[in-house]
């Protein structure tokens, strides 16, 4: 008898022949511990998440998950969905359960004539940018390639295009999705429409989306992006800048602020590795021209330690980041949307960013006021109201002692709260966050998120995620 975990903790037997069965009916493979590809099935980006599920399913097409998400309901086991594993609470694995690794639908189809691309949910945002670059399109992703689309897309999703285009889920056209009964659907604002409201924003507690269709738009294939960084001794002439800059910046432009020890990398000089920094990431989405002009004030700053700021290719913009965000590290952040930038902020952010700083921590101010703000149909994404998302991002490897910074990011967190307009961004939760969080993470969507919830997972069987109980529950 094979033990697995059920929907409530307590532990459901499952014979080995049952396990054969299922396995014997799917075409993608059932593994389980020991068996080759295993590892590499239950590793997750954020080295604090140590749950790990009994069984993993490699599913190749939507059949696939719809017979594991029967299975799983026919047997009461707990579910989970691993897209690219990359989410910060290891929302991705069901510790002791079943967990749905679909890294083998990867697939990019991309339809240059109706500007619109079809993307598997294993994808990676590398896998859709540099599928869309070849046309010279771009959906509004993330900034680091590793990351998932799924996991990003059904919780908002924000990056270097957000201004310009909204949240990631704005920018949804269509999607497959296999609901807890098992049933493949298709959802859109014509089919299904409660379902793909709900869907755009409310993570995996709808389901588990098999395909997701993008809306495109001319980006590219050159930008104007990169990093500029001068010594945390400027630090308040860097905020200064960054709050007049974002306060006339069109929507080609987005940029952020990070104060952190400068990264031991060949473009640091060597005698400011791992001293404090000050840095402005910018992506300018328009001509070189407009670029030069939109950058004068960050130019006007002058004598940076680095600048790598020029002409590049988006794709080489969106993966800039990745070698300082690999897999393997323990991960803990702190961050709340903001209305604004008010003088006050900039000392407040400052201090305790100087705080949360350690070789591989860093704290940000991200612009995204624009498209967001605006669309009267973009689904179930709470706070629509944000201009800004700041925080704090402790990160140490593993096996050291993360207590000092656990201690900063929560007191730098506790610092700008007073800022905030009370919501905050759900793909960026952590395992101890609580409901009320969640709540607020939706605030006005949320009741119509538990509506919904109430009616496509009515027994919450999608529930290893950052939960919304159906209003039964209540």
């Amino acid at each position: 008898m094979f033990e697995v975990a059920g929907l409530e903790g307590e532990r459901v037997g499952l014979s080995a022949a049952r396990i054969e069965q299922l396995g014997a009916r799917l075409a993608g493979p059932l593994l389980t511990v020991g068996d080759e590809g295993w590892d590499e099935a239950v590793e997750v980006w954020n080295a604090m998440v140590t749950a790990r599920p009994a069984l993993v399913v490699q599913p190749v097409s939507a059949r696939d998950v719809a017979m594991v998400v029967r299975f799983a309901a026919d047997h009461g086991v707990l579910l989970s969905v691993k897209g690219g594993g990359h989410n910060i609470a290891g929302t991705a694995l069901a510790d002791g359960g079943l967990t749905l690794d679909m890294s083998r639908m990867r697939e990019v189809a991309v339809d240059p004539s109706a500007r619109l691309a079809h993307a598997g949910p294993g994808c990676l945002l590398r896998d859709v940018d540099r599928a869309t670059q070849q046309q010279g399109l771009a959906t509004v992703l993330g900034f680091v390639s590793e990351t998932g689309v799924a996991g990003l897309t059904l919780g908002g999703g924000f990056g270097y295009l957000t201004r310009r285009f909204g949240w990631a889920a704005d920018n949804l056209q269509e999607v497959e999705v296999v609901t807890a009964d098992g049933t493949i659907r298709t959802a859109s604002r014509t089919e299904n429409p409660d379902l793909f409201w709900a869907l755009r924003g409310g993570g995996g507690n709808l389901g588990v989306v098999t395909r997701f269709t993008f809306r495109l738009h001319e980006v590219g294939p050159l930008i104007t992006g990169g990093l500029a960084a001068w010594s945390a001794d400027r630090a308040d002439e860097v905020l200064k800048t960054y709050q007049e800059l974002t306060a006339s910046a069109p929507r080609e432009l987005t940029a952020a602020v990070m104060i952190r020890l400068a990264p031991p990398a060949p473009f640091v000089p060597d005698e400011w590795h791992l001293k404090p920094v000050a840095g402005l990431l910018v992506c300018h989405s328009g001509s070189a021209a407009e670029a030069e002009a939109d950058l004068a004030p960050l130019r006007a700053l002058g004598e940076p330690i680095f600048d790598l700021i020029g002409e590049k290719p988006y794709v080489a913009q969106q993966s800039m980041f990745d070698e300082m965000e690999p897999k393997g590290l323990n991960q803990y952040w702190k961050t709340e949307f903001l209305p604004g930038l008010p003088d006050e902020y900039l000392p407040t952010f400052r201090d305790a960013a100087l705080d949360v700083a350690s070789p591989l921590s860093f704290s940000v101010v991200f612009h995204i006021a624009g498209g967001l703000n605006e669309s009267d149909d973009g689904g179930a994404v709470g706070n629509r109201e944000a201009r800004f998302i700041s925080g704090f991002s402790g990160v140490w490897p593993p096996h050291a002692d993360g207590g000092r910074i656990v201690d900063a990011v929560r007191r730098g967190w506790e610092s700008i709260r007073p800022f905030s307009t009370g919501g905050n961004y759900v793909n960026f939760q952590l395992a101890e966050d609580d409901a009320d969080r969640t709540a607020a993470a939706y605030r006005a969507s949320y009741d119509g998120l538990r509506r919904v919830k109430e009616r496509y997972d009515p027994d919450n069987r999608f529930r290893v995620n950052r939960n919304i109980s159906p209003r039964k529950g209540s």
